[in-house]
């Protein structure tokens, strides 16, 4: 997998005039109803390519609906009513495999639709083994890891630095986030319980091995307080209500950097995961018009590097990853908070998006009911 892993000098933030109209579409809808995480994600997109796309099409404007999480339910529920109110939806790779296969999300072709790289290079070449379906568009690399307070580590303790650290309530009293899905906590839960790291998805597929990790997290079930949102653990760290929490890398860089409150990072395990876009099947001409255009512009080359300037998240496209240097408010070099850099990449779990694509449905099932219990 070609993940943009080297993040050298920094670069000025700029908008190139005309960039989004590089491709006519015909008549494009003056509105876009973007679909994306919320919180500090959904601000590096607004920040890196919404103001900048607004700015050069001043007629046209943009509402977010922050509910990415239940892409797959809500767009089968549009599908079904005949009424598609999205445009462009910010989704994981498993949740756009899925899409793909049911016919809700747009196949495309890469070098038609996405501008290549500076030097010529085709997107598709550019983007390289992270387009994981033909109607992905991939964004960033990102991880789930863990954060915890450094203020609440028991005297005399050193910080946690193991995944299964987690599961280790004497020596790390308190109360622990876990996000309230099977997805990455099935597989810490095996790790855990001792099956090899290269093993966790062959074991994951039986239902002896499905029963397994919920067995291992039943061990924590009354010390955990589940999370939807991505903010849900950040917010929890920065009032102390939780010890240690599960989270995406990004947000856990914000709690630290740009609110300064006393949270660590625990990359052991960091499980590496693809975001992106789709376009959902079935739009009107104007719409979809509308969305290819603005989908090139915030895939582009530059673009994707400018996110990484206000978020912790290694940019999708090879050739951004050069052009990525320090944070765009504070001033501080993003290399070493990149969860692909060398020193938090000792210990990576990487996500198996064709699993979970075949597997989500009837796992997730099992796992809501084994929270009910």
């Amino acid at each position: 997998m070609k993940l943009a892993t080297t993040l050298m000098a920094s670069t000025a933030l700029t908008v190139a005039a005309g960039a989004a109209a590089a491709e006519s579409h015909g008549d494009m809808a003056d509105s876009m109803t973007l679909v994306s995480w919320g919180g500090a994600y959904q601000n590096s997109q607004q920040k890196a390519y919404v103001e900048p796309y607004l700015e050069m099409n001043p007629d046209v404007s943009a509402t977010w609906d922050e509910s990415s999480n239940e892409a797959v339910a809500k767009l089968r529920a549009m599908d079904e009513a005949g009424n598609i109110t999205w445009d462009v939806v910010d989704v994981v790779a498993s949740d756009a495999i899925r899409l793909c296969d049911e016919g809700l999300a747009m196949e495309i072709d890469h070098d038609e639709l996405l501008k290549p790289a500076p030097d010529g290079t085709e997107a598709s070449d550019d983007f390289g083994d992270l387009i994981v379906s033909d109607c992905f568009i991939p964004q960033i690399v990102y991880s789930t890891t863990f954060g915890y307070r450094t203020d609440m580590v028991p005297e005399g303790t050193e910080a946690p630095d193991d995944i299964c650290d987690v599961w280790d309530t004497e020596t790390y009293p308190g109360k622990r986030s876990l996000e309230k899905r099977p997805i990455n906590n099935m597989e810490w839960a095996l790790l855990c319980d001792g099956v090899e790291k290269e093993n966790v998805y062959d074991v994951l597929a039986t239902e002896e091995g499905q029963d397994r990790a919920l067995a291992k997290l039943d061990e924590i079930k009354d010390d955990v307080i589940w999370w939807s949102a991505g903010a849900d653990t950040p917010q929890l760290l920065a009032d102390g209500e939780i010890f240690m929490g599960s989270t995406y890398n990004g947000r856990l860089f914000s709690v630290i950097e740009e609110q300064d409150q006393p949270v660590g990072m625990m990359w052991d395990a960091q499980v590496f995961d693809l975001d992106g876009w789709i376009i959902p099947e079935g739009l009107p001409d104007d719409r979809l018009a509308r969305a290819k255009d603005f989908v090139r512009f915030a895939t582009d080359t530059q673009r994707l590097a400018d996110q990484a300037a206000y978020i912790s998240y290694g940019p999708a496209r090879e050739s951004s990853a050069p052009l990525v240097g320090k944070h765009a408010e504070l001033g501080i070099d993003m290399a070493p908070h990149m969860p692909t850099a060398p020193d938090n990449a000792g210990n990576v779990f990487v996500y198996n998006y064709e699993f979970w694509a075949d597997y989500r449905d009837d796992i997730d099932a099992k796992f809501q009911a084994w929270l009910a219990q």
